[in-house]
């Protein structure tokens, strides 16, 4: 088993996008990039504590490459040229971070950003920060799972469930039920 901590805006989207993958045995909704003495939704969500909304990616790599994870994390996931926002989310905490493990994953990334600027995939350039994982803090338990909990929510109908929708069409492959 391997992990991956990948940021995109608020985490109940990117948690539920990567629940439904294969070879994805868990995910966790969180925090990494501050400390944990400000690892708390009320004091995350002001966006002053270095954090960054983030999910903690449990998976097989037999089932599933890690550069397969970053395809849905730039192509479904998140919009990677939003400079700290997602939707109707802004400040820091929502912005687009990759938080590599290892010197294998950070070179994966960096390697993949350049492709899909040098083939200028979006309109825009890629703003997705690639930084170290120093540590990850799980979330409250309210926020986990929370599209699954709550699929009627306006936030999850308006915002979320279409990416669970764009996971299906773009790699059936790769997803699941």
């Amino acid at each position: 088993m391997q992990t991956a901590v990948l940021a995109g805006g608020c985490f109940w989207g990117v948690d539920a996008v990567f629940k439904h993958v294969k070879g994805v045995e868990s995910v966790v909704a969180g925090y990494a990039g501050g400390s944990a003495a400000t690892a708390h939704y009320e004091v995350v969500s002001v966006g002053s504590t270095g954090h960054a909304e983030s999910v903690k990616i449990t998976f097989d790599a037999d089932k599933i490459a890690y550069s397969d994870l970053l395809r849905i994390f730039f192509s479904v996931a998140h919009d990677p040229t939003e400079l700290n926002r997602q939707g109707p989310d802004t400040g820091t905490q929502y912005r687009s971070v990759i938080f590599f493990a290892n010197d294998e994953q950070k070179q994966i990334a960096l390697a993949y950003i350049a492709q899909l600027n040098n083939a200028k995939v979006f309109r825009r350039p890629i703003v997705t920060q690639v930084v170290p994982l120093k540590a990850f803090y799980p979330a409250e338990g309210y926020h986990q799972n929370f599209l699954a909990l709550h699929p009627d929510n306006p936030y999850i109908v308006y915002n979320d469930l279409p990416k669970l929708q764009e996971l299906r069409k773009q790699f059936p492959a790769l997803s699941r039920p």
